[in-house]
């Protein structure tokens, strides 16, 4: 039994209260004016994708994005759970990739899903261990490592989204000086919880980080975590799967999925894409095409590692389409945050994902990935995709567009007071407009009398005819489409 005394500072360890997550509609003006800002290029021959996506009750998002316009933002990266008031309305679907598989939703909301809640603790004989978890049968076997990430002991705290299975964890770690002998100085624990789905995890990132603290204060009193598990843990299907089921299918309506955008926020620190963009600036160009070939990526950087999850998070954002049924065939673009040498095997089997880890070993494994970003060093060891490694001037051309459409986006929030367009659905909006086009462009072509893929066309989808020829190859091959490549004529090279 739960005392009150327990129970009584644990009424808000959810991050908005559920009276507040009724759906906000953006009124036509709003719409309007976002749409006045940022001008979309013609439909013809091409897809737009409109879409009025509501993050926060006090700001709500209405924004159409194109590949071609963007503004440049000075945000901040907060810590974590800053801006966790950011939360989800409406709902995201139960998530387990980031393709769009031409699914839609309709009025569709995502309950909570807690399947586990546990505690991590580091001894020093035994290392890391699970100090404590519920349900007491639950299979949390390497969740210690997960959690914990490898040279943590040089950070006071931080945060991990990892997965696990069929699941995804989110744990917060913190570090405690003590004057202990047995302990050698220092207290370590993490507390987490495992869903099937991310996007409702950013929720209880303040009540893993108190708990946490309150572990390293107080070990072994467990109460609050036991009555938070009560309180949301899930009631899955039988099957033996462990899957919730997703969002429905059968409504195409005309707004986008948010199964491609789901909002993960992960705290959803402000500035979180701004921060992606200013690190790795045009390189993200070089991401763009690995993410939309479906490479495997692997992101190192040492602790702590709750940032670099957000750069595993953008880069599945490089990858979204919204065309129906255009990506069914490829492997999805699956994000493993954060991983560890026990993932191993579980990586030798996947065919493609982007993921990050502090541990340097992963380096010398090639066979486990094809792109390997250190820091800001983005590297490859396959011959074949070492030139998608070199910018083109249409890579600049679209990286200066976005630049551009970033700081009209900041221009209008600062000058017009514009509180309802949003950065982040911008930068998502802006490839995946780039990605509709040129899926929309060979779609057409591969459906003409001539499927003849020209310099023309690869002009009109944003690439460079010559610089990106042979990024067009592998992606008519991974994605099945049959259009015919143009030859270049080494007498009249084509211009970009």
């Amino acid at each position: 039994m739960v005392e009150q005394s327990d129970r009584a500072p644990l009424l808000d360890w959810e991050e908005v209260p559920p009276a507040e997550l009724a759906p906000t509609v953006p009124s036509p003006e709003t719409e309007d004016s976002i749409q006045s800002g940022l001008s979309s290029y013609p439909t013809e021959g091409g897809v737009r994708a409109d879409i009025s996506l509501n993050t926060s009750p006090a700001r709500p998002k209405s924004v159409t994005a194109v590949s071609g316009e963007s503004a440049h933002s000075p945000h901040k990266h907060s810590g974590p759970g800053e801006d966790a008031s950011a939360t989800d309305e409406e709902g995201d679907c139960a998530f387990h990739g980031l393709s769009v598989r031409d699914r839609r939703i309709t009025g569709w909301e995502e309950k909570d899903q807690i399947v586990a809640v546990f505690v991590v603790t580091f001894d020093t004989r035994s290392g890391n261990m699970i100090e404590w978890c519920l349900p007491q049968d639950v299979n949390l076997e390497g969740v210690e490592f997960k959690s914990m990430a490898s040279g943590s002991h040089r950070i006071s705290s931080d945060f991990i989204y990892f997965r696990k299975g069929c699941y995804f964890g989110l744990a917060c770690f913190a570090n405690m000086p003590v004057e202990s002998e047995l302990e050698r100085g220092a207290r370590m624990k993490s507390v987490g919880i495992l869903s099937p789905s991310y996007t409702l995890l950013y929720r209880y990132m303040h009540f893993l980080e108190n708990q946490v603290q309150h572990q390293l204060q107080c070990p072994g009193q467990y109460s609050p975590l036991e009555a938070f598990y009560e309180d949301k843990k899930a009631v899955l299907p039988s099957g033996g799967n462990g899957l919730v089921t997703a969002c429905p299918t059968s409504a195409l309506g005309p707004i986008v999925n948010r199964c491609m955008h789901p909002e993960m926020k992960i705290t959803h620190p402000a500035g979180c894409m701004s921060q992606f963009i200013r690190f790795f600036g045009e390189q993200i160009m070089v991401l763009w095409k690995f993410a939309l070939l479906r490479k495997r990526i692997l992101i190192f950087s040492p602790p702590p590692v709750g940032v670099v999850c957000y750069r595993v998070y953008c880069c599945c954002c490089l990858a979204n389409v919204s065309i129906p049924g255009m990506g069914v065939s490829v492997p999805e673009f699956r994000p493993f945050f954060y991983i560890n040498v026990a993932d191993i095997a579980t990586l030798e089997t996947e065919l493609s994902y982007v993921a990050c880890t502090t541990e340097k070993i992963f380096e010398e494994k090639k066979e486990l990935y094809d792109v390997y970003i250190d820091n800001q060093n983005v590297k490859t060891h396959r011959e074949s995709l070492q030139p998608l490694l070199r910018l083109n001037s249409a890579d600049r051309e679209k990286y200066r567009k976005l630049c551009e459409q970033r700081q009209l986006l900041l221009y209008s929030q600062e000058v017009d007071g514009d509180c309802t367009s949003n950065e982040e659905d911008l930068f998502i909006l802006f490839f995946m407009e780039q990605n509709n086009r040129i899926f929309q462009t060979l779609s057409e072509l591969a459906g003409s009398a001539d499927p003849t893929l020209t310099a023309e066309h690869v002009r009109a989808m944003g690439l460079d005819p010559q610089g990106d020829r042979g990024f067009l190859v592998d992606l008519l091959e991974i994605y099945g489409i049959d259009v015919m490549l143009f030859i270049d004529n080494p007498c009249c090279p084509s211009h970009s």
